[in-house]
């Protein structure tokens, strides 16, 4: 029960910050190319409670944590209306892209802290602050590789669409209605798992390898 308790003190602040700024950044960069769809509705926004889904932020990341493997959930989605882009099928690359950058960035931000922990001599707080820096690495990285999976309606959908030529694209977006079920499917069977768990792995270890920091 102390692990469990402790777990969800070191992870709450790193799934927080990793989903509110994710979903804000597909409404900044939607409002940059013409979109203001989320903007009017206040999702453009670093308050959490704007983009907080109560099972998916909340319910299911602490079953997750507490049942073992890979960390998972979502927020509220974003509201994006690509038929407001200036330039629909491009623009909607970097919105999607908005996203998984943003986690990319937080976790170079969460390394940073970890490195501060290590240079500062050791107290109370600087033991906590590395655990929190390594599991706002490994939330940070599990949400960029879990969504850029190239399935509708994850952003690696998305941007598989944005790239797919005009035909293929639009036969590629049918998927989207099934693509949550599929998603849930591929967790309850470790398929998921095996499919992106190696390239976690990996981004992981070249964040701790840039910052020079131990591998976990």
């Amino acid at each position: 029960m102390d692990s469990i308790i402790q777990n969800i003190a070191l992870y709450a602040l790193p799934v927080i910050f990793a989903i509110t700024l994710h979903e804000a950044a597909h409404g900044y960069v939607a409002k940059h190319f013409g979109d203001f769809t989320a903007y009017a509705q206040g999702r453009v926004s670093l308050n959490p409670i704007r983009h907080i889904d109560p099972v998916g932020t909340i319910l299911l990341p602490l079953v997750t944590l507490w049942l073992g493997g890979i960390l998972f959930g979502w927020a509220k989605p974003v509201p994006v209306n690509f038929s407001a882009l200036r330039r629909p099928k491009q623009d909607m690359l970097w919105v999607a892209l908005a996203g998984p950058g943003a986690n990319l960035f937080m976790a170079v931000l969460w390394a940073l802290l970890i490195k501060l922990g290590l240079a500062l001599p050791e107290t109370a707080f600087t033991r906590p602050m590395i655990l929190m820096g390594e599991a706002g690495i490994k939330i940070n990285v599990i949400l960029m590789v879990l969504n850029l999976l190239p399935l509708p309606p994850l952003d690696g959908g998305r941007i598989a669409a944005s790239l797919l030529p005009h035909h293929m694209a639009h036969g590629f977006a049918k998927i989207e209605p099934y693509g949550f079920m599929i998603l849930l499917l591929l967790l309850m069977t470790g398929v998921l798992g095996a499919i992106i768990g190696p390239f976690i792995v990996i981004t992981i270890q070249l964040v701790a390898w840039f910052f020079g920091l131990e591998a976990y």
